[in-house]
């Protein structure tokens, strides 16, 4: 399609004008009573209304998909009103209840932007990971390939750790669909970007393997770089820092020409035209920016520096404070004026008719995408029939029911994909891998596979179901996100499981979160878990985790004791995978094998059955008192031996006890509010019965391998004296059982914390 340039200028002023708007209405046409700012970012909006411009109106396919940096959502929200894809009414709803969202969301904005973003760095990553579960559902489905995935990053943003542990991961390199643009206005929240840091960004991305392209200076610069002198001038610009530019643009245009010591080269242009030449950056040429957008590659991830304003064409232009300035009702007349405007009726559209109208038509028909096929998922088996013997440790039957799978329910097990930030072996998931491969984007030569002594084989193919990453919790939590959310994007649903260390589940909380806030739907695995890993030291020993489990919206969290459980919670989590209604999970796990015998698993069908159930609703009465109980212990995890152990002892001293296996704080949590009346969120799995087929009357001790504080909440189950008991400490390397005495959290530190309560 050939654009009219004099339409794409006027939609360019119009989306200006429209993202502006958006903000002002929010805060100064709509009541607040509150006194508390709405806000919005009209600057962060000016200097990226050329760029998305140029892409929606003449570069992107149907098939691309753009993630937008998260202060210019008003700039996206005014395209797809230009495009028929938003309801005017929506435009002065922006931080609106139920209106349109301060940054994009896919979740929950009206018009369903490609990505979320607003964690910044975040949402800018997004796209490579969204190159990948597209290569990766495209080798394994029948989903045609997909268009060019694109980020649009503000410079500031580069700052950020994710960005860098991205460029630098090595599957990276291959995807040439990748495309950033970075928004170099040069300004951050609080103050300008110091010196030329784009330099060295530019160094950073090509060292790292990606083409760097510059849109730096408009077509009028480029005819003054032409004439004679003209370089004097370039070499100025080119010279100067960050902060001197943003000073130069607010100088008076009378001081600029003397300011500027360019020589000869602006005689003959008015001190008007001399600010004019300053501001021309490339960035905001149309032209420049279509042409630059062509010459990206197709063999490699690239990134374009598009040099830009911040404000450009508001009031506040080039101010180093106007990051979160609004216009007055006085400058947003004056902007209604100079754009030609009316600042009563600022949802106005294009006439049909009219060149610019025409070109909003063919935009909209150009990109419209094709119907999402219907999502199916398999039926997941609520159990596959294995019996646990002897010892196990929960973390190595994870790599069981994946190879299980794999081989009992293949219709499920084709959707598995496993992610690893180079610790597959030592997560127990090896033999997963053997079975199913390593996935690559091209087949890739095994030198080693003539090794008959090697217990992991790393076969990469573009079949594969294992993707291994390098050592960046942030890029794997990312790469879930995206391939847990291919069911909304392409209607193939994946079921992705992460491994991790749980110490560093902390580390990777950000992104995990942020791809479960925009639909993604997937499995963390932590392991090995808690000071339980005792000769790792503390740095290997997690204690906040289970809060964070119990804590995050969109996601169930389990933390079974014996094998059995890890099967029965594992598949529920896959079973909520994949579907609108669905939702992640956390799988808090060990190392230590228990032996399975403490289980007492019942031999009955409906036994057994009613054991799954509370399993997977939170809880079960592991051993119960003849008559009321004295005392409840209320045992997480790996420390069912120990309060097996307490709970022998007590008997002994003629002391009833109830003995209670906590599978899932996170849904007892629930049920509790859930009999309230105060459950939000998934009610899947959800069953306030449990608490009292669990927890009868009596004063409680609760005790798991984590911050002690997390199951603080069942004593209001029965309004119960509660003792609690966990990690609260860093962690020590030594023994096992040195390491639980102390925390207080071995037989001992339980019968102490018993016998204070029964007395």
């Amino acid at each position: 399609m050939t654009v009219d340039g004099a339409a794409l200028r006027e939609v360019e002023q119009r989306v200006l004008w429209l993202a502006t708007s958006i903000v002002h209405a929010a805060n100064a046409r709509r009541p607040n009573d509150s006194g508390v700012k709405v806000g919005g970012h009209q600057a962060s909006s000016a200097s990226m209304v050329s760029i998305m411009t140029a892409l929606w109106f003449d570069t992107l396919t149907p098939a691309d998909r753009v993630s937008v940096k998260p202060h210019a959502s008003p700039v996206l929200h005014a395209i797809s009103f230009l495009l028929g894809r938003l309801d005017p009414s929506y435009l002065p709803r922006l931080r609106e209840l139920g209106g349109l969202q301060p940054y994009p969301s896919r979740t929950k904005d009206p018009d369903t932007p490609d990505y979320s973003t607003g964690s910044v760095g975040i949402g800018a990553t997004a796209p490579v990971w969204g190159a990948i579960a597209q290569r990766y559902v495209s080798a394994h489905f029948d989903v045609a390939a997909g268009g060019r995935q694109i980020s649009l990053v503000g410079d500031a943003e580069l700052d950020e750790g994710a960005i860098w542990e991205c460029v630098n991961d090595p599957m990276v390199q291959r995807l040439g669909e990748v495309l950033w643009v970075v928004d170099l206005n040069r300004q951050s929240l609080d103050r300008i970007v110091p010196d030329i840091a784009v330099l060295r960004w530019m160094g950073l991305f090509r060292a790292a393997g990606w083409q760097v392209l510059e849109v730096k200076y408009g077509r009028l610069l480029q005819s003054l770089f032409e004439r004679e002198g003209g370089e004097r001038l370039r070499d100025r610009i080119d010279a100067m820092g960050n902060e001197e530019y943003q000073w130069l643009l607010r100088s008076p245009a009378a001081e600029l020409r003397q300011r500027l010591d360019a020589g000869p080269v602006l005689d003959g242009l008015s001190d008007e035209e001399v600010a004019a030449a300053l501001r021309d950056l490339g960035g905001h040429d149309l032209d420049e920016l279509r042409r630059t957008f062509r010459e990206v590659d197709n063999d490699r991830p690239s990134v374009v520096f598009a040099y830009t304003i911040k404000g450009r064409g508001l009031p506040v232009e080039g101010h180093p404070a106007n990051h979160s300035a609004l216009l007055s009702e006085e400058q947003y007349g004056a902007l209604a004026q100079a754009l030609g405007q009316d600042a009563a009726d600022p949802w106005r559209a294009f006439d049909a008719g009219s060149p610019a109208g025409r070109l909003c038509r063919e935009t909209a028909a150009r990109l419209e995408r094709p119907a999402l096929p219907e999502s199916t998922t398999p039926e997941v088996p609520a159990e596959l029939g294995r019996s646990y013997r002897g010892e196990h440790s929960t973390q190595a039957t994870l790599g069981r029911v994946l190879t299980d799978l794999a081989r009992d329910a293949p219709d499920v097990g084709a959707r598995i994909v496993t992610v690893s930030p180079d610790v597959a072996s030592s997560t127990n998931t090896g033999g997963w891998i053997n079975k199913v491969g390593v996935w690559a984007p091209q087949d890739r030569h095994d030198w080693f596979a003539s090794d008959e002594g090697r217990v992991l084989r790393w076969r990469e193919t573009s079949t594969g179901q294992h993707i291994e990453l390098g050592i960046a919790e942030v890029n794997l939590v990312g790469l879930l996100g995206e391939l847990g959310a291919t069911w909304s994007r392409v209607g193939q649903p994946l079921f992705p499981i992460g491994t991790v260390y749980d110490p560093f589940v902390g580390r990777a909380l950000e992104p995990w979160v942020f791809g479960t806030y925009a639909g993604g739907q997937s499995i963390l695995v932590g392991t090995p878990s808690g000071v339980t890993l005792a000769p790792e030291g503390g740095a290997h020993q997690s204690i906040t985790t289970p809060s964070i489990g119990l804590e995050t919206p969109g996601t169930t969290c389990y933390e079974p004791a014996f094998a059995v459980e890890t099967e029965w919670c594992l598949l529920d989590a896959l079973s909520r995978l994949g579907r609108y209604d669905g939702e992640s999970a956390y799988l808090r796990l060990t190392t230590r094998p228990l032996d399975q015998g403490l289980a007492a698993l019942p031999d009955d069908p409906e036994g057994r059955a009613q054991r799954r159930r509370d399993v997977l609703a939170g809880a079960y009465r592991l051993r119960s008192a003849d008559a009321e109980p004295a005392v409840t212990i209320a045992v997480v995890g790996a420390l069912v031996p120990e309060a097996v152990a307490a709970a022998d002892e007590l008997v002994a001293l003629g002391i009833a006890v109830d003995l209670v296996v906590v599978t899932s704080y996170d849904r007892l949590w629930r049920a509790v509010q859930l009999r309230r009346g105060l459950l939000s969120g998934s009610s899947h799995g959800v069953d306030e019965t449990v608490l009292d087929r669990a927890f009868r009357p009596s004063p409680l001790v609760t005790v798991l391998d984590g911050h002690p504080h997390t199951l603080a909440f069942l004593a209001s189950i029965h309004g119960s004296p509660v003792s609690c008991l966990g990690v609260s400490t860093f962690g020590q390397g030594g023994g096992l059982q040195d390491v639980y005495r102390l925390h207080g959290i071995g037989t001992a530190g339980i019968v102490g914390a018993a016998l204070d309560l029964v007395d």
